[in-house]
């Protein structure tokens, strides 16, 4: 698996989990949604760390909580 692709199926997870939205996640973590249809469509080719962190926070959870799953230790560059 590709980091982006890591990074958009953990994002989907932490949506699904909390009953949230990419969108208003996004906004509540003061950013533009734009920045992960992007990545989820393949126009990013890479994922920024403020992006995840700013939907984490929008997300209610942490950096910590969004890297801790063992796909993470597996993905390709």
């Amino acid at each position: 698996m590709k980091l982006n692709d890591a990074i958009i199926k953990r994002i989907n997870e932490i949506c699904k989990e909390n009953g949230l939205n990419i969108c208003d996640a996004c906004l509540k973590g003061g950013m533009s949604p734009s920045a992960i249809y992007d990545l989820a469509k393949g126009r990013t080719k890479c994922s920024k760390v403020i992006t995840v962190k700013r939907f984490c926070e929008g997300a209610g959870v942490t950096l910590k909580e969004f890297f801790d799953r063992d796909y993470f230790n597996d993905v390709e560059e």
